[in-house]
């Protein structure tokens, strides 16, 4: 009898205290943007408008220099759940399927590491971009997962261009009800979950369909525009007809992967231009909104005190600077990425830092920060936990963005340096061009920086999984 009370005691106290690790442990949400870049979140085209999202970088830790390790969807955020980078998984561009071909289909996602070391999963939106295989999504998430798509599509008499990514290219206010989009819909499921009582601490995403095109949206937003830019500048603050007089021709290639777009909608056609960018605008103010709703459901729950709220995109964007739409690009545009993390008490709420991350960098923050299970394979990544809990010391690694073989580029606090197959090279200095309309490569008096930068740049390159450029 004495033994049961002792076994019963024991696994009593062993209850307890798994109960008291789970309530010690923080939740967290992580939201992704779709292609959103630093016009608004970094207040780098005035008057563009993210109302949430300033009034949530007020309670947090900004990244002014947050960069993505890839600068297309599907890569970018393969290395962000995988925690390697892509030269080390052959995963270098969209459509490369990396979820179901080796190394990736074996490796644990962050997810999975989440669920494994006792954490509820909630997963909404775009999350993966490419197809896992049959039934790991189901297995990584605690709830059915709901993603819906890029649509609304646009109507026929607002597309712009030819071809089969028409319906993905124009703007067009949208009339019908807000639940026509994933990211509402999504933003209710989730602002549902914070409404429940969860004995375990939970790891929520909810991926986020904008600002990437089609440039669809409620029109209240497009009504915060001009339309004609009237009050706004036009072209955009980072274009310079000049600006790739002094760019190599491997890196001319790149500002010309959608060259049909530049052709239909850029200097030749600047009506055309400015509807683009409107519509960007737009969906950029929406989807401000919809992370707003979901972060004010989180403040007025029971769980706002104990829950690390993370804030960031795949990748960023061009709207015709560099002759180019889009991303796929290893220029600020394409590679920076609004990043800023909220501590449970608001740590360091407010502060602004310098710093260089890689979103790659969040697997193995999170594992420190939420006391995970170690995984299998070795993160590449770098925990910024000494950054969270002080911004400002130094911190001298930079920030590596790749796109395909051999394409590198090494971003500090103040240059960002590129190498291209052929050893061609570019250099900007921030401090004075932020644009990187410049390039200073061939400035002898910039040789020990190249060198600094340069010795970044991976050994080895795995084989590409494949895919396509853009």
């Amino acid at each position: 009898m004495k033994h049961i009370t002792r076994t019963l005691l024991t696994l009593a106290l062993l209850l307890c205290w798994i109960i008291s690790s789970f309530a010690e442990r923080p939740n967290v949400i992580l939201i992704i943007a779709d292609d959103m870049n630093h016009y608004g979140f970094y207040k780098t085209y005035p008057g563009t408008k993210t109302p949430y999202l300033d009034s949530f970088k007020e309670t947090a830790i900004t990244f002014q220099n947050a960069y993505c390790a890839s600068p297309v969807c599907g890569p970018s955020r393969a290395a962000m759940f995988s925690g390697l980078y892509p030269h080390n998984t052959g995963a270098y561009l969209n459509g490369a399927n990396p979820w179901r071909n080796a190394p990736l289909n074996e490796t644990e996602t962050l997810v999975e590491v989440f669920k494994r070391s006792g954490y509820t999963t909630w997963g909404a939106g775009k999350i993966f971009h490419a197809q896992l295989d049959e039934g790991r999504e189901k297995a990584k998430f605690d709830n059915d997962v709901y993603h819906g798509g890029f649509g609304p599509y646009l109507d026929e008499e607002y597309q712009i261009g030819d071809g089969n990514s028409k319906k993905f290219w124009g703007s067009q206010p949208w009339e019908g009800p807000d639940s026509d989009f994933p990211d509402v819909v999504n933003a209710e499921s989730a602002a549902e979950f914070l409404k429940q009582d969860h004995e375990k601490p939970f790891f929520m995403i909810y991926g986020l369909w904008r600002p990437h095109n089609p440039y669809t949206a409620p029109k209240r937003f497009f009504e915060m525009y001009d339309e004609e830019f009237k009050d706004m500048q036009f072209p955009p603050p980072g274009y310079d007809e000049d600006d790739l007089n002094d760019i190599p021709p491997k890196g001319l290639h790149f500002s010309r992967i959608w060259g049909h777009r530049w052709e239909s909608s850029g200097k030749s056609n600047p009506e055309n231009w400015k509807r683009i960018v409107w519509g960007y605008l737009a969906c950029t103010t929406f989807a401000d909104w919809s992370a707003g709703q979901v972060i004010e459901a989180l403040d007025k729950s029971r769980y706002a005190d104990n829950t690390i709220v993370i804030f960031t995109s795949d990748n960023g964007y061009h709207l015709g600077e560099k002759d180019h739409f889009e991303k796929a690009t290893v220029w600020e545009m394409a590679a920076l990425t609004p990043t800023a993390i909220r501590m449970p008490g608001f740590k360091n709420a407010g502060v602004v830092t310098k710093n260089p991350i890689n979103t790659i960098d969040l697997f193995p923050t999170l594992t420190e920060l939420c006391g995970l299970e170690a995984t299998e394979h070795t993160l590449d990544g770098t925990s910024i936990v000494p950054l969270l809990n002080d911004p400002h010391i130094k911190w001298k690694q930079p920030a590596i963005t790749t796109y395909g073989p051999e394409v590198f580029s090494a971003k500090n606090t103040h240059y960002r340096y590129i190498q291209y197959p052929d050893g061609e090279e570019e250099l900007y200095d921030h401090d004075k061009d932020f644009h990187e309309i410049h390039n200073l490569a061939g400035d002898p008096k910039y040789k020990k920086i190249i060198e600094e930068l340069r010795a970044y740049r991976p050994k080895h390159w795995v084989t590409s999984l494949g895919g396509r450029n853009g």
